[in-house]
């Protein structure tokens, strides 16, 4: 089964993905902030993390560097969900290592079909 860790602070976001991609047989891990996702990745490897950029604490570019040092986890595949949609933001996102850099509002079903290619 594979693994997925969803970090974000909006309620209906995480709920929603939470349920579309139990549906679609990955094992769910919530963060609600940078913090707590690190935290989660002490403990777990996930295929797959999606990402917010804007959160309390540790903000999701943080969260990614952190990520990115950390060898147990140069196999996870990152997507970036974000209201941030500037050029700059999305440039940013990317040159941090970022997979894909999606903005909301975003289609739950073009985005499971993402994560579907990603870990093909």
């Amino acid at each position: 089964m594979k693994k997925i860790l969803i970090v974000d602070d909006e309620p209906n976001i995480v709920m929603s993905l939470e349920y579309t991609f139990k549906k679609n047989n990955f094992e769910v891990f919530i963060a609600r902030d940078g913090q707590e996702a690190l935290d989660i990745l002490k403990k777990q490897l996930p295929d797959v993390i999606i990402l917010d950029v804007m959160m309390p604490m540790v903000d999701g570019f943080a969260t990614l560097e952190q990520i990115k040092k950390d060898e147990r986890l140069r196999h996870c595949k990152v997507i970036f969900l974000s209201a941030k949609n500037k050029e700059k933001d999305i440039e940013k996102g990317l040159s941090l290592g970022a997979n894909l850099y999606v903005t909301k509002p975003f289609s739950i079903k073009k985005l499971v079909d993402q994560v579907h290619e990603l870990i093909q």
